[in-house]
């Protein structure tokens, strides 16, 4: 005979349904960037110094609206070049709390930079197609402690000017704990 009182019941969930249930997950924008005419363009993930959280790179997406395609090199830790700004596109992905999570994290972006990131590491490139929305789905396995970034720098391929956005999404966990 079949007794249901000794079983218990138990649900996996993915990482980042966990960590958005917990207040820890983020996603935003940067605004529309331009690269072109030998001049780029790059969005980041910026943990500030005085965090004290990790930032887990969960997922990232680079859209290029123009005809041409372009390189996205992403970069570790390296400072990028230009005058940025920081972002204002940018929410918990569980709007559901009470208060809402603000993220340590920023989003920072600059567009028509004509220098390249120092120090740092490239650590791959990316051709981005014409027309599209390029997607990577990293799982939170890029790590960054406090005063450490996720750079995402966009190089025209073309002499014309094209448009782009950055968008990512992260998690962050208090280094303290």
């Amino acid at each position: 005979m079949f007794n249901n009182h000794r079983y218990s019941k138990s649900v996996n969930i993915p990482n980042p349904l966990y960590q958005s249930l917990q207040g820890r997950y983020f996603v935003g924008q940067t605004e529309t960037i331009r690269l072109g005419k030998g001049k780029h363009a790059w969005g980041s993930l910026i943990n500030p110094f005085h965090s004290d959280i990790h930032l887990f790179v969960n997922a990232f997406t680079i859209t290029n609206h123009s005809e041409q395609p372009f390189i996205a090199e992403i970069w570790f830790n390296a400072i990028p070049p230009g005058k940025s700004m920081i972002s204002d596109k940018v929410t918990p992905a569980n709007t559901a709390l009470s208060p809402l999570p603000k993220p340590e994290v920023e989003i920072v972006f600059a567009e028509l930079v004509e220098e390249v990131p120092k120090r740092g590491v490239n650590a791959f490139k990316r051709i981005v197609p014409p027309k599209s929305t390029l997607t990577s789905d990293e799982d939170g396995k890029f790590i960054f402690s406090p005063g450490e970034s996720f750079i995402i720098f966009l190089v025209s391929t073309d002499n014309k000017i094209v448009e782009s956005e950055v968008a990512f999404g992260w998690f962050e966990k208090d280094t303290r704990n």
